[in-house]
């Protein structure tokens, strides 16, 4: 009896360490990711710049991690079940060979997604144009990047690949709108709607890094004289600021009574 409960022990423990290992591993992963973020964002200004930087770089140290944890968790199980470590480890320098043809990719896209930190191409967060698609970074890992459309598709593409990367989050976005006015009316009496407006729009617009700029008068057509408004906004916003800025300056016009061209529809027979 007591031979069977001590066969019954051991068997007991062969299959429940593994168990052990994993939440081990696992609860080793949520500590460490806890005093990683925690860490990072003490060291980090309370600027959006830098607590993306810190949301990235954390992101890739926890994915170092993951895979860093896993390797030993599979590792204590392998040897809880009788399997030599050492010497398979030993036996790995045989295929050392082999395996790094198999794994150079991997390695390229390990050193690439260090170069894409280390000179802070872009971040989790930026809105970025990779081979034509364009799109928010949603995370960066140790082989790949993902990058989200406004549509919801997502892109997700090795980092060794990425030659080149236009990012629109390094400077501020230009909003531009050109607005055709009638000739008949006062350019002087147009420009000063237009500056009266500018200093009511100041600090109303909440993307807005600068104030509205009147560049003048952009083009001369038969019927309108059609001047050019732009302001500096914060990143990949100018299409929404534009519609604002549209929205600002026909109520603007309205109540100047200054007049803008109407559009002339033609319509033909088809002959």
């Amino acid at each position: 009896m007591e031979i069977f409960g001590t066969v019954f022990f051991e068997d007991f423990q062969k299959y429940i360490t593994p168990i052990i290992y994993i939440v081990i591993g696992f609860l080793s992963y949520q500590i460490l990711k806890i005093i990683i973020r925690s860490f990072l964002n003490k060291k980090t200004m309370k600027k959006r710049h830098h607590q993306k930087r810190a949301e990235t770089i954390s992101t890739l140290i926890l994915n170092i991690i993951k895979y860093l944890i896993a390797v030993f968790v599979i590792l204590g199980i392998m040897s809880n079940f009788g399997l030599d470590i050492k010497a398979l480890i030993a036996g790995l320098g045989i295929f050392s060979a082999i395996a790094a043809l198999a794994f150079q990719d991997i390695a390229k896209d390990f050193l690439a997604g260090i170069t894409i930190i280390g000179e802070d191409q872009y971040e989790i967060g930026d809105t970025i144009e990779i081979n034509g698609f364009l799109g928010e970074v949603i995370f960066i890992g140790l082989r790949s990047t993902r990058i989200r459309d406004y549509k919801g598709a997502t892109m997700i593409i090795n980092n060794h690949n990425i030659t080149s990367v236009i990012n629109y989050n390094l400077h501020p976005s230009l909003a531009e709108v050109d607005v055709p006015i009638s000739r008949e009316e006062d350019p002087e009496k147009v420009e000063k709607v237009f500056q009266t407006l500018s200093k009511e729009l100041k600090g109303k617009i909440s993307k807005a890094k600068g104030d509205l700029e009147i560049l003048g008068v952009n083009n001369i057509t038969d019927q309108a004289m059609v001047y050019r408004l732009v302001m500096k906004v914060a990143a990949t916003e100018q299409y929404q600021i534009q519609r604002i800025l549209l929205k600002e300056i026909r109520n603007a016009l309205e109540k100047n009574h200054i007049k803008v061209p109407k559009q002339k529809i033609e319509v033909t027979d088809g002959k």
